[in-house]
Parts: C-alpha cells; sequence; structure tokens
C-alpha cells in the first residue's frame, strides 16, 4: 500500500510537458497556439494555432501584430501548378459560425517578418490577434523547436 501512495504522489508532481494556454474573445476560441525557434539570422517566422467560432454569425480574421517583430501578416501558403507561394491574405480569413480553422505549416499562418530577435525554444513569443467582429485579443506562442510540426500535445517534436 505504501509503495502505491509513493508511486501516486511521484506521478502527481513529475514535470509535465508545458501545454499552449487557450483563449477567447467573444465567440472566438483559439487553441494550440504555437511558433518555433528560429537561427540566430532568421528575418521571418511563421505563427500556428487553431480558430472556432462559436456563434452564430461569421467573423474573420482579419490582422495580426507583435513586438517581436517589426511586420505580422495573416498568410497562406498555396501550390501555382508546382510551385508552393506564400502571399497575405487580402480580407483576412473567415471563420464560419461553428467552424474552425487550422493555422498550420503548409497552409494558412501567421507571419512575422523583420524579426527583432530569434525565437528561442521554450520562450514565448506575444501576438495580438484581431477580428472584424470579436475585436482584439493577446496571446502567447510557446516556442518548440526549429523542426517541431506542431504543439507538443499533438505531435510537435
Amino acid at each position: 500500500m505504501t509503495a502505491r501512495i509513493v508511486l501516486a504522489l511521484l506521478l502527481a508532481f513529475a514535470p509535465l510537458p508545458a501545454l499552449a494556454k487557450d483563449y477567447k474573445v467573444g465567440p472566438m476560441e483559439i487553441r494550440q497556439p504555437w511558433t518555433r525557434a528560429t537561427p540566430a539570422t532568421a528575418q521571418a517566422a511563421g505563427g500556428f494555432l487553431v480558430i472556432t467560432n462559436t456563434g452564430t454569425a461569421a467573423d474573420r480574421l482579419i490582422a495580426a501584430k507583435s513586438p517581436s517583430a517589426e511586420k505580422v501578416e495573416v498568410h497562406e501558403m498555396k501550390m501555382d501548378g508546382n510551385v508552393m507561394r506564400m502571399r497575405p491574405v487580402e480580407k483576412g480569413i473567415e471563420i464560419p459560425p461553428g467552424g474552425t480553422v487550422e493555422l498550420k505549416p503548409g497552409g494558412f499562418h501567421v507571419m512575422f517578418t523583420g524579426l527583432k530577435a530569434p525565437f528561442t525554444k521554450d520562450s514565448k513569443v506575444p501576438l495580438t490577434l484581431v477580428f472584424e467582429k470579436a475585436g482584439s485579443i493577446d496571446l502567447e506562442l510557446p516556442v518548440e523547436g526549429m523542426g517541431a510540426s506542431g504543439p507538443p500535445a499533438h505531435g510537435g517534436e
């Protein structure tokens, strides 16, 4: 019996990976925000997250900003013939009522350009998202390793 109590206590206090915080502004729920560490000389980085609209009307992610970069835009990566092209999304990203949009590598994402300092693993990058109807929300993107493909809870490194 004592061994079970000791084991339970050890498991209760064992270090666990830090999970990204979830955020909410109006009907917009933001989950799993994250970004990747960058090399010291990098001038750009991508930010990723999942947005769910729990409301009854469509909304749009129309802008993003961060003190960590000179410019932050909402981007899309898309195939143009055999070439992958990245471009700003002119009218933002629509999130339909009851719908979910994932900003992920290879698709929609937040693009940080003119980085003021490298993004370092295990730090956090501040980001403000601006929605057409729901307004603005400040959040933090946990920085994963350079080769991460997603947040830790979803097969990141």
